[in-house]
């Protein structure tokens, strides 16, 4: 081979090897823990839901092979429903005075607690004890002082008082399961209200002082503007939570007595695992979910507010 036949010999190119940078490497492994909980929550959580949609709008039963399709016949009959309706009511109530009952005394409790000097953990232990204890343990607690033999009762005849009937009265059953569900989530409210008021810098305090603030003045300019996101969080939470109740009704009342504790929850329980209409129930689902979304978006614009230092 000549010389000009080497020289005119094209070379091939050759490739430059693209090198990971560390920052890209971090976003590579980033993205690669967060797919496993993705894919978790668009299997376990995202297509259930949807399924729901698409069986809410079909006269859906186990029992029967066909589940034709009803359009929104299931959502017009749940607002005939008697049943639904009272639960319906029945649910706002458990909201409305559970949440705000609930959020009081936490505030309150944490406000004390965060004064005491001595033993401050064994306090908060005490009080978060219920939170993580067995919800059916507790409920079946209350039911067993709350019966007509009960503790409670005995007291009321040593006392003087009439024997209550209690759980088996429609106007009190209501409020005493509130009682319990306050009682047992209360030392989650603590945790996050004594945790809100630690953040507060206690040069705010030092300046009121100076002022000649009065203890109330503190509390309504100072404590709860700071205490907002957290308000926010617990507001949302405590919502969400009385509105799932079950735990406390199945175990306590059943629902009863004459549907005056039954909530949404326990209705779509009792559709669709007791009566087997999977379609009606799916429906009830639907309109609760539509229910905490509302709400927890009114409570975020209404009660968030902003608090410049």
């Amino acid at each position: 081979m000549s010389n000009l036949e080497l020289n005119t010999k094209v070379e091939p190119k050759r490739t430059k090897k693209r090198h990971v940078t560390l920052k890209q490497q971090k976003y590579i492994f980033i993205y690669s823990c967060l797919f496993v909980p993705v894919v978790f929550f668009l299997s376990i959580r995202l297509l259930p839901m949807l399924y729901t949609f698409n069986v809410g709008f079909h006269e859906w039963k186990i029992l029967s092979p066909e589940q034709p399709f009803v359009g929104l016949s299931n959502y017009t009959s749940l607002f005939q429903d008697e049943v639904f309706l009272r639960a319906l009511q029945n649910t706002g109530i458990y909201v409305l005075v559970g949440v705000i009952g609930q959020m009081i005394l936490g505030l309150i409790v944490s406000l004390l607690l965060q004064r005491v000097n001595r033993f401050v953990g064994l306090f908060r232990v005490i009080y978060f004890i219920p939170y993580i204890t067995s919800a059916v343990a507790i409920s079946w607690i209350f039911k067993w002082i709350l019966m007509n033999n009960g503790i409670l009762n005995n007291i009321l005849l040593n006392l003087g008082f009439e024997k209550q009937l209690f759980l088996q009265d429609p106007n009190q059953a209501i409020y005493l399961v509130i009682g319990t569900i306050i009682f047992q989530g209360l030392g989650f409210q603590i945790v996050i209200f004594l945790a809100g008021l630690e953040n507060i810098p206690n040069m705010f305090y030092e300046a009121a002082d100076i002022d000649g603030a009065n203890g109330w003045q503190k509390l309504s300019k100072i404590t709860l503007p700071l205490l907002n996101p957290t308000i926010v969080f617990s507001a949302v939470i405590a919502t969400i939570s009385f509105l799932q109740s079950f735990t406390q009704i199945e175990n306590m009342t059943g629902g009863g007595p004459l549907n005056s504790t039954m909530t949404i929850v326990y209705y779509i329980y009792e559709l669709a695992f007791q009566k087997f209409e999977m379609g009606y129930a799916s429906a009830a689902t639907v309109i609760l979910f539509l229910i905490i979304f509302l709400i927890t978006l009114f409570q975020m614009k209404v009660l968030t507010k902003r608090f410049d230092y």
